[in-house]
């Protein structure tokens, strides 16, 4: 199927479902504008329930007949133009994106269409910029599909050899996440040999950055004091309110199936208005943590960062932190968070989280060894957390809000 047809064909897909599909919308037992996503309780493959919330500080909320299944048991969630968007990750299959919007505190389903299963996705103006990566040496094609969220359709697609991007290294560019920098689109990558990540280049960190009007390569932009920036689904940049961007590397590469870079977890910054990295700026994590790194973080403004993070003797190639920390990217500053529960009995932390972007204060998910979830709010200025809404039947995996 060519690209034309392939386009008209998910058009009908995606408009049909507009137009077509029943309403599976629910009155929800605790209707309002936050939108939790949780995995029941369940032995084997189940699917998110997304529930809404009217308070993240308070009360209580259940999966049990309440919320809106999804389909597929491996989903992932952004919010762009008011509306939130659920991805299917098909592992190799076709996968789906759902759209909703906010009506008198209950999800209202806008819109159902299937496109390939993609590894990073971000909002660029008006559109969801998704991309599919290559994982294959033999054939590294990747591709990307733009779709509007006025219109809820795919509007173009294309391809960029990742083979290519990378020069004459030898190595696939695999693209940790994607964002938006003005009019550009910078992708930092690690680069794989093979489908488990093994590189022979674990001390580098690079970010190709494209041109969002047709996609075509325009530089690509290298670091040698950190290994890669972000991991596999992380978004490893951020972008400070006076246009500074900065980056955070977990020192997460592996060689032969073991961990491998000899630089620490470290955070970079590109200047605004800059496509190079700044040499003046080098802030040492493990350093000013004791030996812990960074393997996720939520912005909540004023250069302030709410961090997951690992000890050197937790490290893994796919690291997922439970131990919550404040940085400060300005002060070069690391401390840990009280008033959460205790280390050995966190199972996880939601890593897709909210913040009012307010510079004081974010929400973070807490499930719990003893089956139990709780939504946590972060104070900055005090370090601390507060145990706020409590969630029953399942594990939450993401936070979100919508107006």
């Amino acid at each position: 199927m060519n690209i034309k047809t392939k386009l008209a064909a998910l058009f009908v897909a995606a408009t049909c479902a507009v137009s077509c599909s029943d309403d599976d919308s629910s009155t929800p037992s605790n209707p309002g504008n936050f939108i939790l996503a949780v995995t029941p309780a369940a032995s084997t493959g189940v699917a998110d329930y997304l529930l809404t919330a009217s308070s993240l500080d308070t009360g209580s909320i259940s999966t049990a007949r309440n919320g809106v299944e999804q389909d597929g048991t491996y989903r992932y969630y952004v919010t762009h133009n008011d509306k939130f968007f659920s991805m299917l990750y098909g592992q190799g299959n076709p996968g789906a994106v759902t759209a909703y919007d906010i009506q008198d505190g209950a999800l209202n389903k806008l819109t159902n269409f299937q496109t390939e299963t993609v590894q990073s996705f971000a909002p660029v103006n008006d559109d969801l910029l998704l991309v599919k990566i290559s994982r294959n040496l033999a054939s590294p094609t990747s591709t990307w599909y733009k779709v509007n969220t006025e219109s809820l359709t795919i509007t173009s697609e294309g391809a960029v050899n990742t083979l290519d991007v990378t020069g004459d290294l030898g190595e696939l560019a695999h693209f940790t996440w994607i964002k938006q920098v003005g009019d550009k689109v910078y992708a930092p990558y690690q680069t794989i040999k093979d489908r488990s990540f093994n590189t022979d280049y674990p001390d580098q960190a690079w970010i190709a950055v494209f041109n969002y009007a047709d996609m075509s390569l325009d530089k690509v932009i290298e670091d040698d004091r950190t290994s890669f920036i972000g991991r596999y689904f992380m978004d490893g940049l951020s972008i400070a309110e006076n246009g500074d961007i900065y980056a955070f590397s977990p020192s997460a590469a592996t060689t032969d199936g073991v961990l491998s870079s000899t630089k620490p977890s470290a955070v970079t910054r590109i200047k605004a208005n800059t496509t190079e990295f700044d040499k003046s700026y080098y802030f040492d994590v493990e350093e000013a943590s004791g030996g812990n790194n960074i393997t996720s973080w939520l912005y909540v403004g004023n250069n302030n960062y709410i961090v997951h993070s690992q000890a050197k003797s937790e490290r893994t190639s796919f690291p997922s932190g439970r131990r919550v920390a404040i940085v400060n990217v300005v002060d070069k500053t690391y401390d840990l968070v009280t008033g959460l529960p205790a280390f050995e009995d966190i199972l996880s932390l939601t890593t897709n989280n909210y913040t009012p972007k307010d510079g004081r204060t974010g929400y973070i998910g807490v499930n719990l060894k003893d089956g139990s979830s709780y939504v946590y709010k972060i104070d900055v200025a005090t370090k601390t957390a507060t145990e706020g809404l409590k969630v029953e039947g399942g594990t939450l995996t993401a936070i979100q809000h919508l107006d």
